[in-house]
């Protein structure tokens, strides 16, 4: 029987670090790049499907621009410049593939910004937000249907 239990608790172990990173929730702790540092900001990615996770980054300034944010959370990503800046086409490798960043009729990327427990359109791409101490930058991959889509849900 103490064999059975090990077997299980090794089979268990293996199963929890091999899940992707994309199969966490609100239920899990927020892995978080430079923990120590004085200012924390957050990236929720919501999918398609529902799943959802939250990073945080920690800063030293009053402010961390979103390229910064992105760069620094080890959230896989693609962006494509455009004349106003630039757009994401790829977030935690959805969609898996990709001819161009906008296709007629296809999900896309929402953005939103996160400020005192309130999500909110962002009035431009993620490289003009500008986040302050537990502030969060949201992404929510959206059907191309959906007139307003809805923000991911809070960080913890």
């Amino acid at each position: 029987m103490h064999s059975h239990l090990a077997g299980s608790g090794i089979v268990l172990l293996f199963l929890v670090a091999c899940a992707p990173p994309h199969s966490t929730s609100s239920t899990s702790t927020v892995q978080c790049t430079d923990a120590t540092a004085a200012h924390h900001a957050y990236v929720v990615v919501q999918h398609l499907s529902g799943a959802w996770f939250a990073r945080c980054v920690g800063f030293a300034n009053a402010t961390i621009d979103g390229q910064t944010v992105m760069d620094r959370s080890a959230i896989e990503y693609k962006a494509e410049p455009v004349a106003s800046g630039k757009v994401v086409c790829q977030v935690d490798f959805e969609p898996k593939q990709y001819s161009q960043c906008f296709p007629q009729n296809q999900p896309y990327w929402a953005l939103f910004v996160e400020s005192g427990a309130k999500w909110s359109n962002a009035s431009g791409g993620f490289t003009d937000v500008s986040l302050r101490d537990g502030e969060a930058l949201g992404w929510h991959y959206v059907s191309a249907a959906d007139p307003a889509p809805a923000p991911p849900p809070l960080p913890n």
